[in-house]
């Protein structure tokens, strides 16, 4: 079994491409014009279309499940602060750090999301079930 401490950190980088938000909203059901209609985006308060949040947030799974703690580990509560937009094309980077381990090797970890310019686009925590 891996030991895992406090402080303990992992991230995950992807662009995000606008195949990657047509293929979510057909996944998902959300095809919100913010998202995939480029002329409504255009006239929204963000000038252009926005990346998904639930999807942006889900690369906190991708680092939970693949890298930190990895596989086996169980998702058991996530708080998503979604902080500013991101945009086609933005290359944003998950990371999760181990902030304390309870009982029964239940983990709170940080959540962060930033963007390319380094900016915070998701702030939150994770409740995890480390793997046995």
């Amino acid at each position: 079994m891996k030991e895992f401490k406090v402080g303990d950190s992992a991230s995950f980088s992807k662009t995000i491409s606008e195949a990657d938000v047509y293929q979510f909203a057909g996944i998902v059901g959300d095809f919100n014009p913010l998202h995939v209609n480029a002329v409504e985006a255009a006239k929204s308060r963000f000038k252009a279309r926005v990346v998904h949040g639930a999807l942006v947030s889900s690369f906190v799974s991708t680092v939970l499940a693949m890298y930190l703690p990895g596989p086996g580990t169980i998702y058991m509560e996530q708080k998503s602060t979604f902080v500013r937009p991101v945009y086609i094309n933005d290359t944003i980077t998950a990371t999760v750090t181990i902030r304390e381990i309870g009982e029964r090797n239940v983990a709170i970890c940080d959540t962060i999301v930033r963007n390319q310019d380094d900016v915070i686009v998701v702030d939150g925590y994770a409740k995890i079930k480390l793997p046995s």
